[in-house]
C-alpha cells in the first residue's frame, strides 16, 4: 500500500508542475501549420498569379530545403514578380503567428527581391549557396485575419540570375506573444449630456453595395447601387457600360431570364435584397443623356473604341481583342461614334423606370425606393464616359440636367428624395471640368462662385419658380488623398498614422490636409455652412468614402472614428465604397460597435452629445443617448499603448455600473463583453488597450423596471419620451395617487401653451401673471391664463379667431406642426414652401397647413400616423405631444 501511495503521490505531483507549467505555455496550443508550397505544387486553394517575365519550375530537384523539390525561379524582365494569390477568397490566418519560408540564392546570391504581403514589403538579403529561414511576424503586418496574395517582387528593371524557395508556409512558431505594456497616462475625456444635442441621422450607416448576410447582420439602413457604371445602365435591357473602368463594354447584367425585363433586372433584384433586410435604397439614376443600346449575352460585346474602327490602341481587352482602351501612346483617341455603344435618352428614360419602381414596390413614402443619385461624379465624364462625353462638364451643363432629371423623379414619385451633384471630390467642390482644378472662364462667368454654392443657389431658384423642391441632398465624395491611405493594403507605419489623422479634414478647421490639397478641407462644416446660406433645408450626404485597410485593425480604428465624426457633425447619410469581402473583416466589426454590438440588435445612441478629449489623435470620444435613456460612450484608442484616462460627467445621473463591450487588436473576430465598470455620479477613470474601440453603456441612475407613472408601463409605446418629458420638468402629469399621466387624452389649446412655454424656456420657466386683456375667452383667474398670454407675447398664437383662444379645445396634428416650428424657430418662421407635394398621403399640397406638415417631418419631429398619412385633422394625445416636444427640443 505504501510504495502505491508513493507512486500516487509522484503522479500527483508531476500532475501539479504539468499544470503550474501550462498557464505560461496557454498560448503555444498545437495548430497544424498552414502550407503553401509543398513537394512539386501549391497547396489548396493557391493559385500562380505571377506577372511580367519569370521562369518557374515548382518541381526543381536541387538546390531542395526538405523533401525531394524546391522551386526554382527566374526574373527574365523587370519588374517582375512571382505571386501566389488564394483563389476566391483570402486564407484565414488567425490561428498563425508567423509566416516562414526557405530562401536560397544559388551559385550568385544577391537577388534584389522585396517580400510583398498585405501591403507591407520587406527587403530580403538572399545568400549565395545557402537556405535561410525567414520568418515574417504577422504582428508586423497589423495582425491580419486574411491573407489574399503573396509576392517575392524584383525589383530590378532587368533579369536576374535564378534563386530558390522551399517550406512556405503559415505556422504558429510557439514564440510567446510580446509583453503587455504598461498603461499611459491618457488625455482627460467629458462629456455633457445637455450639450450640443441633435439627432444622430441612422442614414450615416450606409455602405456600398453590401451583401445581405452584413446588411442584416448590421440593420443597415441604407445601400447604395452607384459607381461609374451605373451612369450607363440601361434598366430596360439589364445592361450596363464600364467606361473607362474597362475598355468602354456594354456588359450584361447577369439575369436568368432576360425574355422577362424590365422585372428581374439586377435594379430590381437590388431593391428586393433592400426590403428583406429593411433597408433603404439609394439608386443611382444616368443624367448623362446616354445608355446602351442593345444586350449581347456574350463576347463580342459593343464597346466604344473598336480596334477594327479606329486603329491600335495602346491596351486591349484579353477577352475581346478588337475592344481597346481608346489611347495610342498615351493621348486619348478622338473623333468616335457614341452610337457604336449608346443611344440618347431623355429625362423620360428616368421617369419611366422611377414608375416601373413606383408600380412594383410602392412609392418611397410607402416602403418603395426612397433616394435617387442624380448619377455619379460627372465632373469626370469626359475621362470615365468620354466615347459619349469627351467634353468636360460645364456650371450649365449641371444645373439643365439636374433641373431636368430631378424634376422628372419628383413628378413620377413627389415623396422620393434626391441628391446631387454627387461629385468626386476637392477639386469639383469649387470648379467644373471645363476649368478643372484652378479659377476659368467658366467660374468667372458665374460670379467667380465655388461650383457647389453656386449650384446650391440654382436649385433654391428652381423651388422658388416651380414650388418643387428637386434636391434633398447635397452630395459630395470624399477619399483621403494622401499617399497609401485609401489603399486595401495596411501600408507602412507612416501611412497607418496618416491613415487615423487624416480623418481630421472632415471636421477640423486647423487640420492641414496632408496630400496634395495641402489646405483644411473642413469638409462637414464647410458644406453644411454653404447649404445654410444658400438652401436652407438641404441636407449632407456623402455617398463614396473609404479610409482602407479594412481588413487590418488600423482601417477598423479610422472607419469607427468616421462614424462618429458623421454623428457628432450632424452629417443627414452617408455610405462606406468598396466594403471588405470578408463579412468578419476589422471593418465591419466597426459598424457592428455602432449597429450591433451585441448580436442581438444593440446599438448607439440616437441622439449625439457633447464629447470632448484633451487629445483626439489619442483617444477620440463620441456620446449619444438613447430614446430609452442610456447614455453611450465610444472611445478610440488610436496608439500602440494603453491609455488610462479619467472621464467626467455631467449633466446626467448615472446608475452605479455600465456595460462595457470591446473590439481591439488582441482579438479580430469577436466584440468582447468586458466586466461591468464601475460609475461615480461624476464619472470614472479608465484603460482603454491599444488599438481599441470601446463602446460603454450607462443606464440612468433610478430603480431598473419600474414605470415612473402607473398609467403608462414600460411597454407602452411612448413610454420613453413620456418619461423623458417627466424628467426634464415638463410635465408633472395628470393625476397623483398614483402619478398618472393619462397618455391617451387629448391636449387641449391650454395644456399646450403650458407644454411649449416650458420646452422653450426649461422646467423651472414661469410667465409673468395675467392681465386678462389679451383673449376674450380666457379671464385672468383661468387656471392657465399666465402662460396662454405668454404664448401670445412670444408670437406663437394670435388665437382662434374673434380675439378667443378657445383653451378648452382639442389641439390638431395640423395646427400643432405650425405651434411647434414657431417655438423651434421664431415666430417671424415661414416653412419653405410645400412645392408639388407635401409628402403625405392625406395632405394634399393645398392644404392650409401642408408646407408646415413638410417640414415637421424633414425636422424628423414626426413620421405620420402610419401608412404614408399624417392625419392633419386628429387631435394630439398627451402621449403624441411627449413625443413631439422631445424630439423638437433635443430633450435629455
Amino acid at each position: 500500500m505504501k510504495i502505491k501511495q508513493l507512486i500516487l503521490l509522484i503522479l500527483i505531483f508531476l500532475f501539479g508542475l504539468l499544470l503550474s507549467i501550462a498557464p505560461e505555455q496557454a498560448w503555444a496550443q498545437a495548430v497544424a501549420n498552414s502550407p503553401v508550397y509543398s513537394e512539386t505544387t501549391l497547396a489548396s486553394g493557391w493559385q500562380d498569379w505571377s506577372y511580367n517575365g519569370i521562369n518557374i519550375n515548382y518541381a526543381n530537384t536541387g538546390p531542395v530545403h526538405a523533401g525531394n523539390t524546391s522551386i526554382a525561379v527566374t526574373y527574365t524582365g523587370g519588374w517582375s514578380g512571382l505571386q501566389f494569390g488564394y483563389h476566391g477568397a483570402s486564407l484565414d490566418v488567425s490561428a498563425y503567428d508567423t509566416f516562414r519560408f526557405w530562401i536560397h540564392g544559388g551559385t550568385t546570391g544577391s537577388q534584389i527581391i522585396v517580400l510583398q504581403i498585405e501591403g507591407i514589403e520587406q527587403s530580403l538579403t538572399v545568400q549565395a549557396n545557402t537556405w535561410t529561414q525567414v520568418d515574417v511576424s504577422l504582428l508586423s503586418l497589423g495582425s491580419p485575419r486574411t491573407v489574399s496574395s503573396i509576392s517575392w517582387f524584383n525589383n530590378t528593371a532587368g533579369s536576374q540570375p535564378v534563386f530558390y524557395l522551399d517550406d512556405i508556409a503559415f505556422i504558429n512558431s510557439g514564440n510567446p506573444p510580446p509583453p503587455t505594456l504598461p498603461p499611459g497616462s491618457g488625455p482627460a475625456l467629458s462629456v455633457d449630456a445637455a450639450a450640443d444635442r441633435h439627432p444622430i441621422s441612422r442614414y450615416i450607416y450606409g455602405i456600398n453595395y453590401a451583401s445581405e448576410s452584413v446588411a442584416a447582420d448590421l440593420r443597415l439602413p441604407v445601400r447604395r447601387w452607384g459607381g461609374n457604371s451605373t451612369t450607363r445602365y440601361n434598366w430596360q435591357l439589364d445592361i450596363h457600360n464600364t467606361g473607362s473602368d474597362w475598355y468602354y463594354e456594354n456588359i450584361p447584367e447577369e439575369n436568368a431570364h432576360p425574355e422577362l425585363l424590365p422585372n428581374g433586372s439586377a435594379a430590381d433584384r437590388f431593391v428586393e435584397q433592400d426590403r428583406r433586410t429593411n433597408t433603404e435604397t439609394l439608386l443611382t439614376v444616368p443624367l448623362i443623356g446616354w445608355t446602351p443600346k442593345a444586350r449581347k449575352e456574350s463576347h463580342p460585346y459593343d464597346c466604344g473604341f473598336k480596334v477594327s474602327l479606329y486603329g491600335a490602341q495602346d491596351s486591349v481587352d484579353e477577352w475581346d481583342t478588337d475592344c481597346g482602351n481608346g489611347e495610342l501612346g498615351g493621348n486619348p483617341l478622338t473623333g468616335n461614334d457614341p452610337h457604336d455603344t449608346s443611344v440618347e435618352i431623355t429625362p423620360a428614360f428616368v421617369s419611366s423606370w422611377v414608375n416601373h419602381l413606383v408600380t412594383k414596390y410602392g412609392a418611397a413614402a410607402n416602403g418603395g425606393v426612397m433616394f435617387y443619385n442624380l448619377d455619379n461624379e460627372p465632373m469626370l465624364w469626359n475621362s470615365t464616359h468620354r466615347d459619349v462625353h469627351p467634353d468636360p462638364v460645364t456650371y450649365d451643363e449641371i444645373r439643365d440636367r439636374t433641373w431636368a432629371y430631378a424634376a422628372a423623379i419628383k413628378a413620377a414619385d413627389p415623396t422620393a428624395k434626391t441628391l446631387g451633384p454627387v461629385v468626386w471630390g476637392w477639386c469639383a467642390y469649387f470648379y467644373s471640368a471645363a476649368d478643372g482644378c484652378t479659377p476659368g472662364a467658366d467660374r468667372q462667368a458665374h460670379g467667380n462662385l465655388d461650383f457647389i454654392e453656386w449650384y446650391l443657389q440654382q436649385m433654391h431658384a428652381y423651388e422658388q419658380q416651380h414650388d418643387v423642391r428637386i434636391l434633398d441632398y447635397l452630395d459630395v465624395h470624399i477619399y483621403p488623398q494622401v499617399n497609401g491611405v485609401y489603399s486595401e493594403n495596411l501600408g507602412s507605419a507612416s501611412v497607418q498614422a496618416a491613415r487615423l489623422r487624416s480623418t481630421r479634414q472632415l471636421w477640423d478647421a486647423s487640420y492641414v490636409h496632408e496630400g496634395w490639397i495641402g489646405q483644411p478641407v473642413y469638409l462637414i462644416p464647410r458644406m453644411k455652412q454653404w447649404t445654410d446660406n444658400n438652401y436652407p433645408g438641404t441636407q449632407l450626404a456623402i455617398t463614396e468614402y473609404n479610409w482602407g485597410a479594412l481588413d487590418f485593425m488600423n482601417g477598423a480604428l479610422a472607419q469607427a472614428d468616421l462614424l462618429g465624426i458623421f454623428g457628432r457633425e450632424g452629417l443627414g447619410l452617408a455610405t462606406l465604397w468598396g466594403p471588405p469581402d470578408n463579412t468578419n473583416a476589422p471593418g465591419i466589426f466597426a459598424f457592428r460597435m455602432f449597429r450591433n454590438y451585441n448580436g442581438q440588435g444593440a446599438a448607439f445612441g440616437e441622439t449625439s452629445l457633447r464629447a470632448i478629449s484633451a487629445d483626439q489623435e489619442k483617444l477620440a470620444i463620441y456620446a449619444a443617448q438613447r430614446s430609452s435613456g442610456e447614455l453611450t460612450l465610444i472611445v478610440i484608442n488610436k496608439t500602440a499603448l494603453p491609455l488610462t484616462s479619467p472621464l467626467t460627467l455631467t449633466n446626467f445621473q448615472p446608475a452605479s455600473t455600465a456595460q462595457v463591450y470591446r473590439y481591439s487588436a488582441n482579438n479580430l473576430t469577436a466584440i468582447v463583453r468586458e466586466a461591468d465598470m464601475a460609475v461615480a455620479t461624476s464619472g470614472f477613470s479608465a484603460t482603454f488597450p491599444a488599438n481599441s474601440i470601446t463602446l460603454m453603456i450607462i443606464p440612468v441612475k433610478g430603480t431598473p423596471g419600474v414605470a415612473i407613472f402607473a398609467d403608462v408601463p414600460l411597454t407602452y409605446w411612448a413610454w420613453d419620451y413620456i418619461e423623458r418629458l417627466y424628467n426634464a420638468g415638463i410635465t408633472g402629469g395628470c393625476g397623483a395617487n398614483p402619478l398618472i399621466y393619462c397618455p391617451e387624452n387629448t391636449v387641449t389649446r391650454a395644456q399646450m401653451a403650458i407644454f411649449l412655454e416650458r420646452g422653450m424656456n426649461g422646467s423651472g420657466f414661469s410667465p409673468p401673471s395675467a392681465s386678462g386683456a389679451v383673449f376674450d375667452d380666457v379671464a385672468a383667474s383661468h387656471w392657465a391664463a399666465a402662460w396662454i398670454e405668454q404664448l401670445a407675447d412670444d408670437g406663437i398664437t394670435g388665437g382662434c379667431g374673434a380675439g378667443n383662444y378657445c383653451p378648452e379645445s382639442p389641439v390638431t396634428r395640423a395646427q400643432m406642426a405650425v405651434f411647434l416650428l414657431k417655438a423651434m424657430h421664431g415666430s417671424s418662421y415661414l416653412p419653405p414652401a410645400v412645392g408639388a407635394s407635401s409628402g403625405f398621403s392625406d395632405v394634399p399640397a393645398n392644404h392650409w397647413a401642408a408646407a408646415w406638415i413638410k417640414q415637421l417631418a424633414a425636422e424628423d419631429i414626426t413620421s405620420g400616423c402610419g401608412a404614408g398619412n399624417y392625419c392633419p385633422d386628429q387631435s394630439v394625445t398627451r402621449a403624441q405631444m411627449a413625443v413631439f416636444l422631445v424630439r423638437a427640443f433635443n430633450l435629455p
